[in-house]
């Protein structure tokens, strides 16, 4: 097992904890898949669609276990706390492993310590959208519209320390901009917000804004990711807007156990990669404005650090507080 530990090591960033006794034929059982967030949204969809070939492949039934609560942070602390023999794996979300750890002190979990960032196997760009009353066209346009109307302009969120909220904190540390942040428990109270001229921008998933922004009820400025989406060909990236900076998903990914063994991570890759290359599975993403980012052995992991630095850095420097 020592040498299996070493490759576990080499493969992904794991912390020491101690080998199941011994893997047999992984997997001879079902598999826990932990889902953090309730049954019937886009995670309990996302989760079926790639679970059930990966079952498949596997010999196995993945069973999905929902454990909702705090944002995710309850299912993400069963992932943690679970044995790493294989058995038990789950969904990460990029709040529960990047930015919670930096604006909660009871959070019951270690995130680079306690867990696994196995693969990334969906991802959802975020939009810049603003209202139609706004007449700027692109982000430079509309930053120098914000700094021409100081402190008359506000931006939505889905919440304090969400990746929604923190872009803005990005915008403002980098361009001084004065915006009020408004944040609100969802895009069904966001949105309409906006429609009364509340608020006048916000970021949201491409999933949700996709048939806004199809309808003209608002106007996109730009995504978030690297290069531009096909959902939306004709918006560009935050990149080509002048910030090199800004690479901002909100992710689907499998997360286990520190300590579980390098064969099973292996394996798991392997084919949550797979399935994410099938073109039913592309079919089923571009119907729910998601995409698939490149995923090599261990990358994903290195992106998990890189992203919980920043955000980390990001809220000390603006001194946001989850009261």
């Amino acid at each position: 097992m020592h040498r299996r530990a070493l490759l576990a090591a080499s493969l992904l960033p794991l912390a020491a904890r101690a080998q199941p006794a011994s893997l047999g034929s992984w997997p001879d059982r079902p598999v826990r898949f932990v889902v953090p967030w309730p049954p019937g949204g886009l995670n309990d969809l996302i989760a079926r669609a790639f679970n059930d070939p990966v079952s498949r492949a596997l010999g196995q039934p993945i069973v999905n276990d929902f454990k909702a609560g705090a944002g995710g942070r309850i299912g993400v602390a069963e992932v943690a706390r679970a044995v790493p023999d294989g058995y038990t794996i789950g969904m990460g979300n990029l709040g529960p492993l990047t930015i919670f750890p930096h604006l909660f002190k009871d959070i019951p979990y270690d995130a680079g310590r306690d867990l696994v960032p196995v693969v990334m196997f969906a991802a959802s760009p975020l939009v810049l959208v603003v209202a139609n009353d706004v007449p700027a066209r692109s982000v430079p346009e509309f930053i120098a519209w914000v700094r021409a109307r100081p402190d008359r302009s506000n931006y939505a969120s889905v919440g304090v320390g969400t990746a929604q909220h923190l872009i803005f904190e990005m915008f403002r540390q980098r361009d001084g901009i004065a915006m009020e942040h408004v944040p609100f428990r969802g895009t069904n109270e966001s949105l309409p917000a906006m429609m009364r001229g509340d608020i006048q921008a916000m970021f949201d998933t491409l999933p949700l804004m996709l048939p806004q922004i199809r309808s003209g009820a608002v106007r996109p400025l730009a995504v978030t990711t690297p290069v531009r989406v096909p959902q939306l060909p004709e918006v560009p990236t935050l990149m080509e807007a002048g910030y090199p900076d800004i690479d901002v998903s909100t992710w689907y990914a499998v997360i286990a156990p520190a300590g579980t063994p390098a064969p099973v991570l292996q394996r798991l890759h392997a084919e949550y990669t797979r399935v994410a290359d099938l073109p039913e599975t592309q079919r089923f993403l571009a119907a729910q404005g998601l995409i698939t980012l490149p995923n090599a052995p261990g990358a994903f992991a290195r992106r998990v650090t890189a992203e919980r630095e920043r955000w980390g850095e990001i809220i000390r420097v603006q001194g946001i507080r989850v009261e």
